[in-house]
Formats: C-alpha cells, structure tokens, sequence
C-alpha cells in the first residue's frame, strides 16, 4: 500500500474552543510515545484525513509530518460522531521503525465453505482480531483466512492454524478460535398431543338448526 501522509501542524487550542477548528475544518489529534518528549497536541485537515484514515486499518502505519519531521505513527483511537458522521478526534502512536511491537491485526474470512454449501452449516466467528509482535514494517494491514477449509459441520479454524510471515510472532493462543461451522437449528413443528385435540370443542348446535362455532370463554382458553 502506497505511503499515507498527514501533514499536521501543533495546536494551542484546547478544551471547549477546539470546536470552533472542528468547524473550520480541523481535525484536533494527539501525537505521544517513540522520539516524542511529551504527548504533542497537533492539528489536522479534517477531510483529509478522513479519506485517509478511511481505506487503512487500525495496524496500518501512517506518517505524522510535522515541523519539517515525519513520525511513523499507527492510530490508536478514534473518536466519532455517528450523528454527523465525522471524526471529532485521534489518538496517533509514534513508533520507532528499529523496534518491534505489539498490535492486533484484524481478521477477514474469504472463500467458500463446503459446510455451508453442501450441509448448510452456520459459520460462528471467535475472534476479530489476534495480537501480534514484530517490526512496524512487518506489520499486516490484516491476516486473510480461507474458510474453504470448512468443509464439514464441526470443522473448524484456530490461531495454531494461521500461516503468517515468519518475521511476525503471534502472540494470541493457538487454541483460540478464528471460525467454526456449526449445524443450523431446526425447528421442530408442534403437533398437538392428545391433550391439545380434546381441548378442541365440537360446534354447539343452536336452536334455529344453524351451526356456529363457539368461541371459547377467557377460563376455557388454553394456557
């Protein structure tokens, strides 16, 4: 993936007054940790980059430039309002590229399961995302898993099974889940047993010769 650049410039504003930015386009964000004294209040373009910010993932690097130095960063939060549908505020990680880390990358099932096709399994996801080391260079935008293994009701897929560069180390269990198929319920239709049918009064015969059914009394209803 192409090199994502945010230019950024620092920010005095704080508290109440970072909204009036907000509606001058800004984006408000925080810088802290590697080659970073203390956590920088920077400023951003507020479209910008949330196009950006938009196609990469949460374990994708991201290049803070700022006062002439770039900071390789990875976005540790994000805050959002779904009302408006905008961010309102980021949280970016500087790291060090010589130093490996620690970060969950997301998971993303593709393919076709044979379960599924053949025996209309249910497919039950475990976790969306494993905890990985390695250096930020190494980092994956996400680990892609194959389900076509799935090919039978039970049959499932866990950490252990993930085939991942040998320059990345897992750090999640082996034993925990990705994905299993599982057998769809069935519903079983409800037949009504002896005691059901003599609930079910005969029509009363009213005097006139014309036949109507009756309609049960409050008491006579089944519970």
């Amino acid at each position: 993936m192409d090199k994502v650049v945010l230019k950024a410039s620092k920010r005095d504003v704080t508290g109440k007054q970072v909204n009036a930015l907000r509606r001058a386009g800004h984006l408000p964000a925080v810088l802290y940790g590697r080659h970073v004294d203390q956590p920088l209040a920077i400023l951003l373009d507020q479209k910008e980059t949330a196009a950006a910010l938009g196609r990469i993932s949460s374990s994708s690097l991201v290049t803070i430039e700022l006062d002439g130095a770039e900071y390789p960063a990875l976005v540790r939060e994000k805050q959002r309002d779904y009302i408006k549908n905008r961010l309102l505020h980021v949280d970016f990680l500087a790291v060090s590229l010589t130093e490996k880390l620690t970060a969950y990358v997301a998971i993303e099932l593709t393919g076709l399961s044979l379960a599924v096709k053949d025996y209309n399994a249910i497919l039950v996801p475990g976790l969306d995302a494993i905890e990985v080391e390695c250096l930020p260079s190494d980092l994956p935008e996400k680990i892609v898993v194959d389900i076509s293994a799935l090919d039978r009701v039970g049959a499932s897929i866990h950490v252990g099974d993930l085939i991942v560069s040998d320059k990345i180390k897992v750090l999640s269990a082996p034993t925990e889940m990705i994905v299993i198929a599982t057998a769809a319920k069935v519903e079983e239709a409800s037949v009504p047993g002896a005691e059901g049918a003599a609930a079910v009064e005969e029509p009363e015969v009213i005097e006139k010769g014309k036949k109507e059914e009756e309609v049960p009394e409050e008491g006579d209803k089944k519970k």
